[in-house]
C-alpha cells in the first residue's frame, strides 16, 4: 500500500526542521497522550481482572460454590445427604459443617466473629485454609476445645499457638434470671492467613463435634458446603444436586451466583464503566493527531503543491499524511502497550517501592479485602485495547489526509 516514495517523504516530514519544531512537538504530545492513554487502559483493566479473581477465588474457596441449607434451620442424617451430593457429576467436595456467629474474647479483645465448625478432613479439603497455615498443625484439629484462628485476629488479640480466646453466644440456656449466654474457652491449635482480611480477623475454625455441642446442636449441621470442579459454570450442578435430593423438604439449595451475584455485577458494571471513561484519554489523544496533521497539512501546502507538479497523485499525497498520523499511533500504542504489560507484571514491586519511597499504605487491606495488589493480564482484552488505539489513531489520519488530498496545486502555487 505504501511505496518507497510515500515512506520517504513521510518520514522526512516527521523529522522537524528548524522552524517545523512546534507542528512535532504537537506530535509528540499526541504520541505521550497515546502512549499514556493504552498503558492506563491495560492496567486499569488488568488490576479490576485481578481484583475479581482474587475476590471469587478467595470468596468460593472459603464458602463453597453452593451450599444446602435446612429449611428448619438445622440438618439431620447430613452424612448421607453428603454422600448422595458427593455422587453428582462436577462435584468435588461436600463438607457438613456448622455455622454461628459469637462474641471472640482475649483479655481486653473483644469483636464479633464467626464460627464454623468443620471435621478435620472437611478442614483439610477448604484449601483456603489449610494450605495457609502460619503457625500450628492441623493434626491437633480434634477434641473439644481445639480452635483455628486468622492471624489478623491472633495480631490483634495477641494470641499464638497455645494461647486461649473465649466464645461468647448470646444463645444461652433459659434460666429463671433470663437467657444466660454460652462461654466456652478453647486452646489455638493452628493460625492461618487466608489472604483476606475479612476473613483472617472473623472466622475461627472449630472441630465439628466442639461446635455441636458448643450451638447445642447434636448431630445436626446448618448447612453442607460444596465444592464444584468449575464454578464459572455451577448452574448445571446446582440442577442436578436439586434433581438428586428432589422431594427432600429439609434443604435448599443456593450457589454463589444467587447468593453474591449483586456483589461480583458491580465489579463487572465498575470495569466496563472505567473501560469507556479511560477511553476518553485515547480519544483525546487521537484528536491531537487530528489538530498535528492538519497544521502540518498547513505547513506543506506548497510542497503537496509542487509534489503534484512533479507528477504526484492525490492518492499518493493521501498515503503520505495517512502515514505520518498512523506512524504516531502505531508507535504510541505500542509504547504503551509495553509500559502497561511490563507495569502489571511487576506492580507489587511498584507498589512497594512507592510504600516505601512515601512511607505511606497505598493498599490498605482492611479497605480493599485483599492484602496485595492484584493484576491478572487477560490477553484478548489487550488485544481489544490495542486494536481500539489503532482504530482511533488510523480514523484521526482520515480528514487530514484527505484535505491534503484535495488541495489544489495551482491555487497553492499562486499564493506561494
Amino acid at each position: 500500500m505504501f511505496g518507497p516514495f510515500e515512506r520517504a517523504v513521510a518520514g522526512r516530514y516527521l523529522r522537524a526542521r528548524k522552524g517545523e519544531r512546534f507542528v512535532s512537538v504537537i506530535a509528540i504530545f499526541s504520541l505521550v497522550g497515546i502512549a499514556l492513554g493504552v498503558a492506563t487502559l491495560i492496567i486499569v483493566m488488568s488490576v479490576m481482572n485481578g481484583f475479581k479473581a482474587d475476590l471469587m477465588g478467595r470468596i468460593l474457596g472459603l464458602n463453597g460454590d453452593l451450599s444446602l441449607f435446612g429449611v428448619a434451620r438445622t440438618i439431620g442424617d447430613y452424612d448421607d445427604l453428603a454422600a448422595t451430593v458427593r455422587q453428582v457429576p462436577g462435584v468435588v467436595t461436600a463438607t457438613p459443617l456448622i455455622e454461628g456467629q459469637a462474641l471472640l474474647n482475649s483479655g481486653s479483645y473483644n469483636a464479633g466473629g464467626m464460627v464454623r465448625g468443620m471435621s478435620m478432613q472437611g478442614l483439610r479439603d477448604l484449601h483456603e485454609v489449610s494450605d495457609s497455615l502460619v503457625a500450628g498443625s492441623l493434626d491437633k484439629f480434634v477434641g473439644n476445645d481445639a480452635i483455628i484462628i486468622g492471624v489478623t485476629l491472633a495480631e490483634r488479640a495477641g494470641l499464638s499457638v497455645g494461647s486461649k480466646i473465649t466464645l461468647i453466644s448470646p444463645n444461652g440456656a433459659a434460666t429463671p434470671f433470663g437467657t444466660m449466654p454460652r462461654i466456652r474457652a478453647y486452646h489455638v491449635v493452628g493460625i492461618f492467613d487466608a489472604g483476606m482480611n475479612d476473613y483472617n480477623l472473623g472466622y475461627v475454625f472449630l472441630p465439628l463435634a466442639a461446635a455441636q455441642i458448643y450451638f447445642e446442636m447434636p448431630a445436626q449441621v446448618t448447612q453442607i458446603q460444596v465444592m464444584t470442579r468449575d464454578p464459572t459454570n455451577v448452574r448445571p450442578v446446582r440442577q442436578a444436586i436439586e434433581q438428586a435430593i428432589v422431594g427432600d423438604p429439609r434443604v435448599r439449595v443456593l450457589d454463589w451466583t444467587q447468593s453474591n451475584n449483586a456483589f461480583f455485577g458491580a465489579v463487572q458494571v465498575e470495569q466496563n464503566v472505567l473501560f469507556l471513561i479511560l477511553t476518553l484519554i485515547v480519544l483525546v489523544a487521537a484528536f491531537n493527531v487530528i489538530s498535528s496533521l492538519i497544521m502540518m497539512v498547513k505547513d506543506k501546502t506548497g510542497d503537496i503543491a509542487v509534489l503534484r507538479t512533479i507528477g504526484a497523485t492525490r492518492g499518493a499525497i493521501m498515503r503520505i499524511f495517512l502515514m505520518c498520523g498512523a506512524s504516531v499511533g502505531v508507535t504510541g500504542t505500542a509504547i504503551g502497550t509495553a509500559i502497561g504489560i511490563v507495569f502489571c507484571l511487576n506492580i507489587e514491586r511498584i507498589r512497594q517501592f512507592l510504600q516505601s519511597l512515601t512511607g505511606t499504605n497505598l493498599f490498605n487491606p482492611e479497605i480493599y479485602y485483599l492484602e496485595r495488589l492484584p493484576a491478572k493480564l487477560v490477553w484478548p482484552q489487550v488485544f481489544e485495547v490495542i486494536g481500539m488505539a489503532l482504530v482511533l489513531s488510523l480514523l484521526a489520519t482520515l480528514y487530514p489526509s484527505w484535505r491534503a488530498a484535495r488541495t489544489d496545486p495551482v491555487e497553492a502555487l499562486r499564493h506561494e
